[in-house]
């Protein structure tokens, strides 16, 4: 016969799985209890301890204020998408009603100084495009050779660059531009591989690394298919 001692020894030990299963197989203990639940004290980083009616009502509070702020997220994420849809969309149509590419290019410089900045420009690969003499697009055509140094150095692996460009590097892509502090640079096309769409701004500080680039995406993609309207692709 075993003795008391060894019983005890034997009896199963309760760690926080065991009573988290038991309470999930008997969820009418509290009800069962409802005294005890009440005078169950919680420990509490500033109050010292709270009863666990209080303890469960402030994490509800806690989970509503997040469902709260990630429907403001979600909003404002609409109003956004909603306003960056307005202007893709009047862009669009402002850029197809060109009647030449000199007039598209202007039409796109001008609506870069309506939001502020100093100017919008592109360069196209010279090996995607036929842009050789006789054609009039010559000053359009950038070596990619050229380009490389420059894609290595501030693009990387990534589709875009936000912020500043040194002397060397603004001749080679802006050689007319004058006291550029940041630029926007996007690689065109789907692959990257048709040419340079920048937005530039006198201000060092204006563009800069954590910007959101959707606005950049777009246009980026789209700009070719307008420019083939003029231009042959090889």
């Amino acid at each position: 016969m075993k003795n008391v001692g060894e019983q005890t020894v034997n009896a199963p030990l309760l760690d926080d799985e065991a009573v988290s299963n038991w309470l999930l197989q008997n969820p009418d203990f509290f009800i069962r209890h409802a005294r005890q639940v009440e005078q169950m004290r919680i420990p509490h980083p500033v109050r010292g301890t709270v009863s666990l009616v209080e303890w469960q009502l402030a994490r509800q509070r806690n989970h509503i204020s997040q469902l709260e702020e990630e429907i403001t997220l979600l909003m404002e994420h609409s109003v956004a998408n909603q306003q960056l849809f307005e202007q893709l969309l009047a862009l669009q149509g402002r850029l197809a009603s060109a009647d030449s590419l000199e007039d598209m290019l202007s039409r796109l410089h001008r609506w870069a100084r309506e939001l502020g900045l100093a100017g919008a420009n592109v360069r196209l690969f010279s090996d995607r495009w036929r842009l050789n003499a006789p054609s009039s697009f010559t000053q359009l055509a950038l070596s990619r050779h050229a380009f490389e140094p420059v894609r290595i150095q501030r693009l990387g692996k990534h589709q875009h660059y936000l912020g500043s460009l040194n002397g060397p590097e603004l001749l080679l892509l802006l050689p007319q531009a004058k006291q550029i502090g940041s630029v926007a640079m996007s690689l065109m096309g789907e692959q990257g591989d048709l040419g340079v769409l920048m937005f530039s701004s006198r201000d060092s500080q204006h563009y800069h690394t954590g910007m959101g680039t959707d606005l950049l995406d777009h246009l980026a993609t789209m700009l070719p298919a307008l420019f083939a309207r003029w231009i042959e692709r090889v």
